[in-house]
């Protein structure tokens, strides 16, 4: 992936999250946004100023995998799993075209690196 797909990929990563943060985690029934962003800080385990840093989408961060798994867990919203079917739906065709033991091996290093990039067995 070139590094400007990277980040337009990061960005919209972000922009889930901000979004899952102001509609489902702190929405506006709560308070103000110091308020709001006090309790997704909370919900989420994060630190208030990660959480305003997401909360305001600066440009400048990035979301883990673990993070996205954990707003996603809080929220009930579904961004990343849906990237991890896409994903497989793309090796299984890929296998499918390579066929025979050189599948197998193909297999095997996008499992690799997937699990590096920490997209490991989920659902």
């Amino acid at each position: 992936m070139s590094e400007k797909a990277s980040e337009k990929s990061e960005m919209s990563t972000v922009e889930f999250c901000q979004g899952a943060l102001r509609q489902q985690i702190a929405p506006m029934s709560v308070g103000n946004v110091q308020r709001r962003i006090e309790i997704a800080s909370r919900r989420l385990g994060w630190s208030y100023t990660r959480t305003k840093d997401t909360w305001y989408a600066d440009p400048r961060i990035s979301i883990s995998p673990e993070e996205l798994f954990r707003v996603e867990a809080v929220s009930g919203l579904h961004y990343a799993r849906q990237e991890v079917r896409t994903n497989d739906a793309a090796i299984e065709r890929a296998t499918a075209l390579l066929g025979g033991e050189d599948a197998h091996l193909f297999r095997s290093f996008f499992a690799a690196v997937l699990k590096v990039v920490g997209f490991q067995d989920r659902p």
